[in-house]
């Protein structure tokens, strides 16, 4: 399995120790904590892209229809 290049959220702040990191592996959006780099999930790029636009939209408390 090739590595896979990680990126750190723009929210993650100075430390950067304490953070969500994403990266591109294939078809798919690998999900992990910083803080458990060999722990993660693995979700389609379309369902990942669909998250993060509901997401940015505002109010991630009220779920879509």
């Amino acid at each position: 399995m090739p590595e896979l290049a990680w990126q750190k959220s723009s929210y993650c702040g100075n430390g950067g120790n304490n953070c969500v990191e994403t990266a591109v592996d294939g078809e798919n959006t690998a999900i992990r904590d910083s803080t458990a780099p060999g722990v993660r999930i693995t979700v389609g790029r379309a369902a990942f892209g669909s998250f993060m636009t509901f997401m940015k939209a505002g109010d991630p408390d009220r779920l879509p229809d």
